[in-house]
């Protein structure tokens, strides 16, 4: 495997981001060039970059297993939306990255051989992507997502995050209902259930943010959009999401080839 780090100035967001890509060595997994393989989008969480899911789990070993492209881009504490100071961190993932890696290393994966996921704030990014953006990923998932945005209206006024998400998403007050509300993207993605990629949510049980996922899952379901849903014991941290990504990509490219 290669590993990259890419130092580069999106348009869209206008300042020096990293981005960590794993490649499989060519010739590997059935003699598919890399330029064919397919890409993994993999976002990380409010504090960490894109060096996490590669410091903190095993995706290295998982990757060189399936033959994938990885990609892990840097998104700061954006919320992966396209901020009111100009920088567009939601653009970035969905539209400049994705011409960019075809450009530098010639990655055109067709829609059924794109997949995205992330942990806790990338769980958000993940699925805002893959709901207002169907057309480009076959399945995503949010592991331990923040799949309800009332949430942050109940941090204490004393919380200097409240500060923070004001100046990303304005009145905290008006949020539920908004643009950045996952129960608004879902609504519109139902109009239209055969175009959506397969959704997959996972949260374990003992987490603060534990009641959001199983409530998307049945929003979901009462509207007729099919999700695959797990909970389980464990806590907001890498030891979960570890084990999370290992099943999300068991579930959508099955089991990992013996050589």
């Amino acid at each position: 495997m290669a590993l990259v780090r890419i130092d580069h100035v999106p348009e869209t967001v206008k300042v020096n981001l990293p981005l960590n890509v794993i490649l499989p060595d060519p010739g590997k997994i059935g003699e598919v060039a890399v330029a064919k393989r397919k890409v993994l989008y993999l976002l990380h969480g409010l504090s960490d970059d894109a060096s996490a899911w590669q410091r903190y789990t095993s995706i290295e070993t998982i990757a060189a297993g399936y033959g994938l492209v990885v990609v892990m881009p840097s998104a700061g504490r954006s919320f992966y939306i396209d901020q009111p100071n100009g920088q567009e961190y939601f653009s970035y993932l969905t539209e400049e990255l994705p011409h960019y890696l075809a450009d530098v290393f010639g990655l055109a994966p067709r829609r059924e051989d794109t997949f995205i996921a992330g942990n806790s704030m990338g769980g958000y990014g993940a699925f805002k992507a893959a709901l207002l953006h169907p057309e480009l990923y076959a399945a995503a998932a949010s592991l331990s997502g923040v799949l309800g945005i009332a949430v942050l209206q109940l941090l204490p006024d004393t919380d200097p995050r409240r500060d923070e998400f004001a100046l990303l998403f304005g009145d905290l007050e008006r949020l539920v209902g908004s643009e950045h509300d996952p129960a608004v993207w879902l609504e519109r993605a139902a109009k239209n259930p055969s175009r959506l990629p397969r959704l997959f949510i996972s949260v374990s049980r003992q987490e603060d943010i534990y009641p959001l996922s199983g409530m998307f899952h049945a929003a979901c379901q009462s509207l007729g959009v099919q999700s695959e849903y797990h909970e389980e014991d464990g806590g907001h941290d890498w030891l979960f999401w570890d084990g999370q990504i290992r099943r999300f990509l068991a579930a959508v490219l099955g089991p990992i080839p013996t050589m």
